[in-house]
Parts: C-alpha cells; sequence; structure tokens
C-alpha cells in the first residue's frame, strides 16, 4: 500500500511539474530598450535597460524559478525569485526587468546589462530548456526599443523574424495600437455630422420591419390554406349513406309533467308552499336552576347594615 501511495505522489508532482512548464513555454521576451538616458525609470529614479516578458496564455503564469541570461553556456546566470506575488503574471499581461546587473535591488533587476549582451534567453525553471531567444541589435540608439510588432507573435530562436524597431517604446503595455486610432476616432473623420450612422440605422430598422411583414403575411395565407384544406377533407370524408345517430324518444308524458311542475312553481296561488315564512312563537316554562338565579351571583353589591 504504501508503494501504490509513493507511485500517486510522485505521478502527481509529476504532473504538476509539467503543466507548470507547459505554463511557462506561454512567456515570450516582448521588448527591449537596450541604452536608456530619458526613457521609463525604474524604482529607484534611475535609468537603466530593461526587458519584458510577456504572457501569451489565457492563465496566470508564475515565472518564479526560471532564468534570465546572455550567455548560451551559463543559462542559469540569473533565477527570477520564488515566492514574489508580482511574478505571478495574469492572462495576455507583461512584467518588466531592469538589465543593470545590481540584483540585490529586488526581483526585477538582474545581474547582467544588455549593452555587454548580443543575444537574450529566457530558460524554463529546469534550467535546461530555452523557451525564447532574441537577439540584440547593435545599432540600436538612445532611448529606442527594439520588440515584437504585434505581442507575442514571432520567432522563438532570435533569428528577429517578427521583431522590429519600435517608432515608440512601451514598457509593461501593447506594442502594437498604442498610437493607433480607435474605431471611433476613424468614424469620427469618415462621417463628422453622423448622417451615415443615421441612414444606416434607419435603413437596418425598416428592413427588418418589411422581412417581418412579409413572413407574417406568408405564415398568414399557409395558415388559412391549410384550414381550408383540413375543412373540404372533413366534408369529401363524411359518409351520408349512414344514419344519423337516434336521439332518444321522451314521452310526451315527461313532457307534460315537467312543465306542469315549472308553472306551479312560478304561480303563486294555493298550491304553492308558504308555510316556511309562518313563524310560531309559543310560550315555553322554564325549570328553575340555581345557576342562573341572580341572587347566586359570585359578585354582590356591598351593603351597609345599620
Amino acid at each position: 500500500m504504501k508503494s501504490i501511495k509513493y507511485i500517486l505522489v510522485s505521478g502527481l508532482l509529476l504532473l504538476s511539474l509539467s503543466l507548470s512548464a507547459q505554463h511557462q513555454s506561454s512567456m515570450r521576451i516582448n521588448e527591449i530598450l537596450v541604452t536608456n538616458t530619458s526613457d521609463f525609470q525604474d524604482d529607484f529614479g534611475q535609468h537603466n535597460g530593461w526587458l519584458e516578458l510577456f504572457n501569451t496564455s489565457y492563465g496566470t503564469v508564475d515565472v518564479g524559478g526560471c532564468f534570465l541570461s546572455n550567455d548560451r553556456n551559463n543559462l542559469k546566470m540569473y533565477i527570477i525569485p520564488k515566492g514574489d506575488v508580482l511574478t505571478k503574471i495574469k492572462p495576455r499581461q507583461h512584467i518588466l526587468f531592469w538589465a543593470d546587473n545590481q540584483p540585490y535591488r529586488g526581483t526585477f533587476h538582474t545581474n547582467f546589462t544588455l549593452a555587454e549582451s548580443d543575444t537574450l534567453f529566457f530558460i524554463s525553471s529546469d534550467g535546461r530548456t530555452i523557451i525564447d531567444a532574441i537577439a540584440i541589435p547593435k545599432d540600436l540608439g538612445e532611448n529606442k526599443s527594439y520588440g515584437r510588432i504585434q505581442d507575442g507573435i514571432g520567432s522563438i530562436t532570435g533569428d528577429g523574424e517578427g521583431y522590429a524597431y519600435l517608432d515608440r517604446t512601451s514598457p509593461s503595455t501593447n506594442n502594437y495600437g498604442v498610437d493607433a486610432e480607435t474605431k471611433s476616432m476613424i468614424m469620427a473623420k469618415t462621417d463628422p455630422h453622423g448622417s451615415i450612422m443615421s441612414l444606416t440605422a434607419m435603413s437596418v430598422v425598416f428592413l427588418a420591419l418589411i422581412i417581418l411583414a412579409i413572413i407574417f403575411t406568408y405564415v398568414g395565407k399557409l395558415s388559412v390554406r391549410k384550414m381550408q384544406k383540413t375543412s373540404d377533407a372533413t366534408a369529401v370524408g363524411k359518409d351520408e349513406s349512414k344514419p344519423a345517430a337516434k336521439v332518444s324518444e321522451v314521452s310526451s308524458e315527461t313532457f307534460a309533467a315537467i312543465a306542469l311542475a315549472l308553472h306551479l312553481y312560478s304561480v303563486e296561488n294555493e298550491t304553492h308552499d308558504d308555510e316556511s315564512f309562518a313563524i310560531t312563537m309559543t310560550h315555553t316554562d322554564r325549570t328553575y336552576s340555581p345557576w342562573s338565579s341572580k341572587i347566586y351571583g359570585l359578585r354582590q353589591t356591598p351593603q351597609i347594615k345599620k
């Protein structure tokens, strides 16, 4: 029995580890900035290079225990500390790490910089599996970032497919669509007075009414035709050769008796019984009982004796 329990526990642990690894594989290096002179500041008010990770899945991923490195021969260069609630990245959200070679400043400060790096790696918690890699361009200017054109989409081997020099930095937010016009803004330019929207709405309403009128008319005609067919089929199917059902015969004496009874009931004469309206009052003697005598009342009026 104990061996079976050990096997089950081991299986559950392996399953949990595999699920954790699958979640970690959803992470992507989304954007990097190498030289920061006037861009985003860290929590110490300093300008340093940074890297952004993006959770491509629709579940929360804990990157605690994973590794960041700029050396393929040392994939365990920086381990992301476990137990920090901030390392749990919500679905389709970002997380920012400062590549400032100052790991003592907290969880999100690595022990290397991007200026001295050729390739950046994100490694699974097993310390061996490279989940994502990005080649760091050497011609990246100051306060210029390099990242995926659309969040999470592109190569994971570092060949630059899906990456581009971004027009503006977007730490901890979407790379695509930051400055894009919204649908409402586009509509405001296309139809500044709202005439197109009004005509479209009225057209939809009237078209719906026309369709409903056609449907109701067609359904009504079908119902009338069906009722006519049913009545015609009933008339054709009736067999006139069969005699009609016989009505039970009632004797004339019975009708005469019923008529006489109704007449006697409606006409007020001596035959009508009005005795129920007579009230007979007769005197009856009551037997004396001490319980009904007032002299034996439980409460008597006090009397003063002189």
